[in-house]
């Protein structure tokens, strides 16, 4: 069974750090590109960051840029979330997911993690 298990996420207040992670098992996705993606209360769940098969590419949200940094370790089938200089609005459900290709919509990717919980207090 695949299973993608997101962790970290917690309080924490604004201007500080949190790194996610999302093991993954079940299979490899050395092949996949990996994403977040978050959802707040009432909103639609939106594109955080994407990193591809290799490492080699990512792609952020402007919302994002600068502040957050996406990485993989492929030997270990974890993928990792690193959020700096948290802002209020970053509050959110992070999820993980894995797409073959490479994509930012949330609807392409195959497999989720069931969330991590983000709060970020001003």
């Amino acid at each position: 069974q695949v299973q993608l298990v997101e962790s970290g996420g917690g309080l924490v207040q604004a201007g500080g750090s949190l790194r996610l992670s999302c093991a993954a098992s079940g299979r490899t996705f050395s092949s996949y590109a990996m994403g977040w993606f978050r959802q707040a209360p009432g909103k639609e769940r939106e594109f955080v960051a994407v990193i591809s098969w290799s490492g080699g590419t990512t792609t952020y949200a402007d919302s994002v840029k600068g502040r957050f940094a996406i990485s993989r370790d492929r030997a270990k089938n974890t993928l990792y979330l690193q959020m700096n200089s948290l802002k209020p609005e970053d509050t959110a459900v992070y999820y993980c997911a894995a797409v073959q290709g490479y994509s930012s919509k949330w609807s392409e990717y195959d497999y989720w993690g069931q969330g991590t919980q983000v709060t970020v207090s001003s």
